[in-house]
């Protein structure tokens, strides 16, 4: 028995295909209830959803709507709100899809069976993949990131030590081991990290199947990634001051206390953003106002460039970038170092979650089709069309959001009627786009880096100078939002 769970909040881009695919999902329909979990505070989104999930419905789906009144505890509250229902006790397992997340038809059959005579093992983790990885250059430098993330930290823990953070989606749960556990929680901004360690120090296993993978969806913009990178960097901070005791006073062996403390935490979300920030962005540029201090060739060039091998080798596709991945990554660890620093010390902005904006792409838009219907064959009589979206609710709340927008266009029309009456003519842009968002301490980095880039230059250090210029002119470009699309 397995129940289904679908987040979501406020994402009109992604509901309709992320519905679809997780409805397409082949397992017994009388062992599998789907939970649409519309956390949405944008009433025409609450149609639409309501509306989709009514759909499938009508076609045979075991499919439900849940809307909570209070978007208490985020993502966290949601998940345990909706475990709270009476009905789930009647389910042994729970397997968790974001909205952007298109999952395969084959997706149980692949990860359920690890259940089975393995009474000890709480999550079975599946892969991500990309619609949109080679979107834009921000799509690409993010790709590198997360096939390291994938192939080497999650494939790696989970084979020596039956333990890894959650991914927060496109995973199956253990009930019995959620349960155990201690639930869903919101005391950080990383429930799926949070669980995932309360599970680890209870001593349940995990198991990550590398070649099971789910399709979902990269941020296109600067500013999303920027505020979902800076919410991935202060929960872990905010989740290792609360766990720490814990850490300690777990039955767990030793050696895997210290991998939680030193590698898990410290390394990866401590060490390394401080390294990077520290000496790239501090420590080097201030170097060339000092004559008496030196930095060797092999802290600013080897060293760096070894790091960014090893984690490009699992995306060798994306080898040209090398030299971008690492400045990108330099420029950075500011908003993870900022990130940390205000988890570690809990301050306001370590509280933040913004939902990361989706452009609502998908592997194929005939793909769909074909799956939608596939499935409308099944739920109709032979001969019946399939017309996309259709449900009587569905139209209706299309239609209102389209008045809506009409009217809202057509008074920026008559505004713009007005003031071409009394203005010169002219050329107007055929397609709007949303302005680029200007980063100030992105900027003041960039002036610092150049400012000290001309003074390497003019006391010859050679090697010195290409770096700090490159590193300077990557900041300014981050800083006046040139990098990724522009997301409205």
């Amino acid at each position: 028995m397995v129940l289904v769970q679908m987040p979501m909040c406020n994402e009109k881009e992604v509901y309709e295909t992320s519905i679809l695919h997780v409805c397409q999902i082949d397992w017994p329909r009388d062992r599998m209830l789907i939970q649409v979990l519309d956390d949405s505070d944008d009433v025409t989104c609450q149609m639409l959803i309501k509306a989709e999930v009514t759909k499938w419905s009508q076609k045979g789906v075991n499919i439900i709507y849940r809307h909570r009144l209070s978007r208490t505890g985020y993502k966290a509250g949601n998940l345990k709100s909706a475990m709270g229902c009476e009905y789930v006790k009647d389910y042994e397992f729970v397997a968790l899809f974001d909205a952007d997340f298109q999952p395969n038809p084959d997706f149980l059959k692949l990860t359920v069976p690890h259940f089975k005579g393995n009474p000890e093992l709480a999550l079975v983790q599946a892969r991500w993949i990309f619609v949109n990885k080679d979107e834009n250059l921000l799509t690409r430098l993010q790709n590198i990131n997360l096939c390291f993330h994938f192939e080497v930290e999650q494939q790696v823990n989970g084979v020596y030590l039956n333990f890894f953070g959650f991914n927060g989606t496109a995973g199956v749960w253990r009930i019995e081991a959620l349960e155990d556990s201690g639930g869903w929680m919101d005391r950080t901004t990383v429930e799926d990290m949070d669980i995932a360690v309360r599970a680890h120090l209870q001593g349940w296993k995990f198991i990550y199947l590398n070649d099971v993978k789910v399709l979902c969806e990269l941020p296109e913009s600067y500013t999303a990634y920027r505020k979902q990178q800076h919410r991935w960097h202060s929960g872990p901070m905010q989740l290792f001051r609360v766990c720490l005791p814990a850490i300690f006073k777990s039955k767990i062996p030793f050696w895997k206390k210290a991998n939680l403390v030193m590698l898990f935490f410290l390394l990866r979300k401590l060490i390394l953003p401080f390294y990077s920030f520290t000496l790239f962005c501090v420590i080097l540029p201030l170097t060339m106002f000092v004559p008496e201090a030196q930095l060797p060739v092999w802290v600013i060039c080897y060293v760096p460039m070894l790091m960014s091998v090893l984690n490009i080798l699992p995306a060798p596709k994306s080898a040209p970038f090398i030299i971008p991945y690492l400045l990108f990554e330099n420029t950075m660890s500011v908003t993870k170092f900022n990130a940390m620093v205000s988890g570690l010390f809990q301050l306001g902005s370590s509280y933040e979650w913004v939902v990361t904006k989706k452009a609502g792409r998908t592997s194929s838009e005939s793909d769909m089709l074909a799956l939608a219907e596939e499935a409308d064959t099944l739920a109709r009589p032979a001969g019946a069309k399939l017309v996309r979206g259709v449900s009587e609710g569905g139209l209706e709340a299309w239609a209102k959001m389209h008045e809506h927008d009409k009217k809202d266009l057509q008074l920026q029309a008559d505004a713009q009627d007005e003031e071409d009456a009394t203005s010169p003519p002219a050329k107007k842009n055929s397609k709007p786009k949303a302005p680029n968002r200007i980063f100030k301490k992105e900027l003041a980095l960039a002036s610092l880096l150049l400012i000290a880039a001309t003074r390497s230059l003019l006391s010859a250090q050679g090697l010195h100078f290409y770096f700090l210029l490159f590193q300077g002119v990557t900041f300014l470009v981050v800083g006046l939002d040139l990098i990724g699309e522009q997301v409205s």
